[in-house]
C-alpha cells in the first residue's frame, strides 16, 4: 500500500484559532458514513438546534446546550448531576467503538487476548483508502497486533480495526454485536442496541446519553492498564500519522478521554472525562451541529460541573456509625461502620445529612465485614447516595441453654 504521511500541525493551528475543523488535513479520514455535499455543511450551521435545558439536575442553573441529548455524571458514584433527554435512544456513530474497545480491553485483562496476538484483515474489514469513513489503513490480508488494533480503534477511530477485531474475537461483525449487547445488558445499558462494532448507520443501532456515560465509567474503572490510550493525541501506523479528534485533549490538560463520533444521522457527538482536584466528571453530548460545538458544549458543561459541585465525606473512615442489636449471640450487639472510605459529589456549599437503616431481625452468627444495613446521604432533601454498613466484629452464636433463655426473654418482652 502506498505510504502516506499526515502532519499534526494543522490541528494545532486550528485549535489556536479556536476552531478544530472536522475535515482537517491531518486526518486520513473523517467520521462520515457518506461524504456530505458542501451545501449540507452550510445547512448544518444554519440549522443549529435550539438550546436544550436540563430536565434533571442536582444543583441550580445548569447550562442549556444545543444538542439532542446531554448528560453530566459523577464518576465515583455514577450519579447523574444534570441531564437532558438522557434515555432517548439515538444514533451513537463512532461512540459505539467505546464498547468495541472495552471488550478488547476486558479480553486482554482476562487473558483471552494477548497484546502481541495477530489479527488478520479480511476483505470485509479492509478500508479502500477513500475519505468516506474513518480508517486505520490496515493493508488488505495483512496482520496487526491486538495492541495496535486497540490504538487504531481508540485514537484513529478505525472502522477497519473495529471490523478486524470483531471477526477475530467472534467470527463476524454480527457475532461480535451479540457480545456487545450482552455486555451492555450486564452494565445496565437499558436503552442500547448494537448492530455493528463501528457505529456505521443502521436504523436499529442506538444508544442513549445515560448508557454511554455508564460505558465510559466502566472503561475508566475496569481498564486501568489501557485507559491512558484514550488520552493519546496521535498514533502512527503503516506510515500514516493521525491525530485524536477529541479537541479537548489539546486544550485542557484535565481531560483524558474518551471518544468522538459523527455521521449525518448522529450529528457531532462527544464523550469526555475530566479530573480536577480529586473529582472526575463524565460528559456526553449527542447530536450537536459541528465539531467545534461538541467541544465548546463539553467545556461549558465541565466548567459548570466543577464550579457547582464539590467532594464531601459524610462519615469519616474507621468510625462506628451505630450499634446493631443481635439475637441469639454471645454478644447482644455489634458495632456497625463503613466497609470502605465514602466520598460524595454534592452541590457546592450544601450540608450533607445521613440516616441509618439496619437490617431487622439480625441473628448470630454475624461475620465481621458482613453487610448489616446501610447509611443514606441527603442534601436539601434530595438523595445523594448510600453506602453499606458492615459488622465491625464477629458475633458467635450462643449455646443452646443461652439461646433458650434469650428466646424466652424475647417472648416475655424482656
Amino acid at each position: 500500500m502506498q505510504t502516506k504521511t499526515f502532519s499534526i500541525l494543522p490541528i494545532l493551528l486550528a485549535i489556536a484559532s479556536g476552531a478544530l475543523l472536522p475535515h482537517s488535513a491531518s486526518f486520513a479520514a473523517v467520521h462520515h458514513a457518506t461524504k456530505p455535499a458542501p451545501h449540507k455543511k452550510a445547512a448544518a450551521t444554519e440549522n443549529t438546534p435550539p438550546p436544550l435545558a436540563a430536565q434533571t439536575t442536582l444543583a441550580g442553573s445548569p447550562p442549556a446546550l444545543p444538542a439532542k441529548a446531554w448528560l453530566l455524571m459523577d464518576f465515583d458514584s455514577g450519579e447523574v448531576l444534570a441531564s437532558a433527554n438522557p434515555d432517548e435512544p439515538l444514533p451513537p456513530a463512532s461512540l459505539t467503538k467505546m464498547m468495541t474497545s472495552y471488550l478488547v480491553e476486558q479480553a486482554l485483562r482476562s487473558g483471552k487476548l494477548k497484546q502481541t496476538d495477530l489479527v488478520s484483515v479480511s476483505q470485509n474489514a479492509w478500508c479502500r483508502g477513500s475519505s468516506t469513513e474513518s480508517c486505520m489503513y490496515l493493508p488488505l490480508n495483512s496482520q496487526a497486533t491486538v495492541i495496535d488494533i486497540l490504538r487504531g480503534i481508540i485514537i484513529q477511530s478505525g472502522n477497519d480495526a473495529s471490523k478486524a477485531i470483531a471477526e477475530h474475537m467472534a467470527g463476524s461483525e454480527e457475532g461480535f454485536a451479540k457480545l456487545m449487547n450482552a455486555e451492555a445488558l450486564r452494565l445496565g445499558m437499558t436503552h442500547t442496541h448494537f448492530v455493528n462494532p463501528t457505529g456505521l448507520p443502521d436504523p436499529a443501532h442506538k444508544s442513549s446519553a445515560r448508557d454511554l456515560a455508564i460505558l465510559a465509567r466502566a472503561i475508566i474503572h475496569d481498564s486501568v492498564d489501557y485507559y491512558p490510550i484514550y488520552a493519546e493525541r496521535e498514533f502512527k501506523y503503516n506510515g500514516i500519522k493521525q491525530g485524536n479528534r477529541n479537541a479537548l485533549l489539546y486544550t485542557d490538560p484535565t481531560v483524558d478521554g474518551l471518544k468522538t463520533g459523527h455521521t449525518e444521522d448522529a450529528g457531532y457527538c462527544l464523550v469526555t472525562s475530566s479530573k480536577r482536584n480529586g473529582m472526575r466528571l463524565i460528559t456526553v453530548i449527542l447530536n450537536t451541529h459541528s465539531a467545534q460545538a461538541r467541544a465548546d458544549e463539553t467545556r461549558t458543561l465541565l466548567g459548570w460541573g466543577f464550579s457547582s459541585f464539590e467532594k464531601a465525606t459524610p462519615i469519616q473512615p474507621n468510625t462506628v456509625v451505630t450499634t446493631a442489636k443481635v439475637s441469639f449471640g454471645k454478644a447482644d450487639t455489634v458495632a456497625a461502620g463503613l466497609g470502605a472510605p465514602w466520598m460524595l459529589t454534592v452541590p457546592r456549599g450544601q450540608q450533607v445529612q445521613t440516616s441509618v437503616e439496619l437490617k431487622s431481625g439480625l441473628e448470630a452468627p454475624v461475620t465481621k465485614g458482613s453487610v448489616i444495613g446501610k447509611v443514606v446521604a441527603t442534601s436539601n432533601g434530595k438523595p445523594m447516595g448510600e453506602a453499606p454498613l458492615v459488622a465491625q466484629a464477629d458475633v458467635e452464636r450462643a449455646g443452646l441453654l443461652l439461646r433458650t433463655w434469650q428466646h424466652m426473654a424475647k417472648l416475655l418482652g424482656k
